[in-house]
């Protein structure tokens, strides 16, 4: 089983606010929102041999980055998957960055010896602690919004059934007007995907997303970055609850 991401041909621009309280309204999050797509059909089925355990993907986890402008993998690394796959067709996936020379099939195979349980995660040798790490780019107010997407989409690579999360979030860039709302907190004013740069290169994105699955959910979602890096300290609040009935 495999899952390809793919990027379309549309750009999303970003832009760059003084602070998070004032941005005025991007045209479209569109595009921004389907940045991530499945290439290949999810295969259902797999052999016997592969169930019930951990194997290395065929998937390239950094071919979005050939199409993210501002974003590029560190030279000397590359990104690797592994898969787990139950005979009831759940399953979860796991992406790590690894140094080249630890990037071989041979090296990679050492880590999914004696790994027959979903829990015991493989980590091969000389993974770096987040994905995030081997992520580099021009600082960029585009750059941190499509590293926001990056790391989620990253973080729910090959994961299949109930255990999937960020696939149901659509982008939003308003408040949807055909549900009724239970609002958790102090209704926000403007919706729209924000960012900021500060004079000391911390940088922070704010994005918005409704949950489609089940009842529908707002959140918030708030990511700050440290001057020498992609890998954020991020938040994810909910807003508001659809009001059934």
């Amino acid at each position: 089983m495999q899952t390809t991401l793919a990027l379309p041909d549309a750009e999303q621009q970003a832009k760059v606010v003084e602070t998070l309280d004032d941005l005025p309204e991007p045209e479209s999050i569109d595009d921004l929102s389907g940045l991530f797509s499945s290439g290949t059909p999810i295969v259902t089925t797999l052999s016997p041999i592969l169930q019930e355990q951990w194997f290395i993907s065929t998937v390239n986890p950094a071919a979005p980055l050939i199409k993210m402008p501002g974003l590029w993998l560190k030279p000397g690394f590359r990104l690797v998957s592994y898969l787990y796959r139950s005979a009831e067709g759940s399953g979860v996936g796991v992406v790590w960055a690894v140094p080249e020379e630890f990037g071989t099939t041979a090296q990679l195979e050492k880590a999914v010896k004696e790994k027959h349980n979903i829990a015991q995660v493989p980590r091969p040798e000389g993974a770096l602690g987040h994905v995030m790490e081997a992520i580099e780019g021009d600082r960029s107010a585009a750059s941190f919004v499509l590293a926001s997407i990056l790391r989620r989409e990253l973080q729910e690579l090959g994961v299949l059934g109930d255990r999937r999360n960020w696939a149901y979030h659509h982008l939003i860039e308003g408040i949807p007007a055909k549900y009724n709302w239970q609002w958790r907190t102090e209704i926000p004013k403007d919706l729209s995907p924000k960012v900021r740069l500060y004079p000391d290169g911390h940088a922070a994105v704010e994005l918005f997303s409704c949950r489609i699955s089940g009842t529908k959910t707002l959140y918030r979602h708030l990511d700050r970055y440290p001057p020498d890096s992609y890998k954020p300290d991020s938040l994810d609040k909910m807003l508001a609850v659809e009001q059934v009935g």
